[in-house]
């Protein structure tokens, strides 16, 4: 996974504070390298100073939003191997709503594969869309809303209608973002699938946003998703999503794999469009 990494040295007799990215044991330092590498041309001192430190604050916040998906999938995927059910399901029902204390080891895999799936969606890919677009604000914003719809949303007859409006403006802010991560999963997996389930299948779920997700990450994954859930002590019957046979442990490090190449094909086009709007 992308992570920042802090890199303190000495230079001309004072220390120096970098931020880099590292992806796959490959580290890069985006301030002054990457500025170079995109064309920012010496004599543009502030340009140069205001991107260097842009692309830091974008590797700084890149690697933790990451790595929190990542560990979290990696210590459910520990605890199957062991064959440790038990922790398997309290690890997952940390992130996901559904009650997990009766999940067979199929049902935590299929639950942290979705959760995966997702949470890459809103933590990673959606503030990394307003960071674009915006800048600090526009993640702060988002980060703001998602924060307040998880609190609140849809949660309490208290707040029932605080928790609606932060619940329709995290829809709202995530309405782009969870398109560009549904064509992103498409291109990085098996896409002619995706495109067919984001069609078919997304329109049946009940959220607007977390639907395309799934649907074209199941496809891609060529994997089946969805299905029974018990929440809140009720049993509902979500639709099926993507295709295939049922998600296994196996399939969760495959999941973030394919969150891992979203990410990177995301870096990529955000690096192409900086540097043309910096030449």
């Amino acid at each position: 996974m992308l992570r920042a990494v802090a890199l303190v040295g000495v230079h001309g007799g004072r220390h120096v504070r970098r931020v880099g990215l590292q992806y796959d044991g490959l580290q890069r330092q985006p301030g002054h390298d990457l500025a170079q590498a995109i064309g920012l041309r010496p004599g543009r001192r502030a340009a140069q100073a205001q991107a260097k430190t842009q692309l830091d604050v974008f590797a700084c916040f890149l690697g933790a939003a990451g790595k929190g998906v990542d560990d979290a999938a990696t210590r459910r995927t520990q605890a199957l191997e062991r064959g440790d059910l038990t922790r398997a399901r309290e690890l997952v029902g940390r992130m996901v709503s559904r009650d997990t204390r009766a999940l067979d080891e199929e049902g935590v895999a299929r639950a942290t594969v979705e959760s995966v799936l997702e949470n890459g969606s809103d933590a990673v890919f959606a503030a990394l869309f307003w960071f674009a677009v915006a800048g600090a604000p526009g993640v702060v914003l988002y980060r703001l809303a998602n924060t307040l719809d998880a609190m609140w949303g849809y949660r309490s007859p208290r707040f029932l209608l605080f928790g609606r409006a932060a619940a329709r403006l995290d829809d709202l802010l995530n309405f782009i973002p969870a398109r560009l991560v549904a064509l992103s999963y498409a291109l990085c997996g098996n896409a002619r699938l995706a495109w067919r389930c984001w069609r078919s299948q997304a329109p049946l779920w009940d959220s607007p946003n977390a639907g395309p997700v799934m649907a074209a990450g199941a496809g891609a994954l060529e994997r089946e998703l969805g299905g029974p859930a018990i929440y809140h002590g009720r049993a509902e019957e979500r639709p099926l999503l993507g295709a295939g046979p049922r998600a296994t442990a196996a399939d969760i490090d495959r999941a973030l794999l394919l969150v891992r190449r979203s990410v990177l094909l995301w870096v990529l086009v955000i690096v192409l469009i900086w540097g043309v709007s910096h030449a």
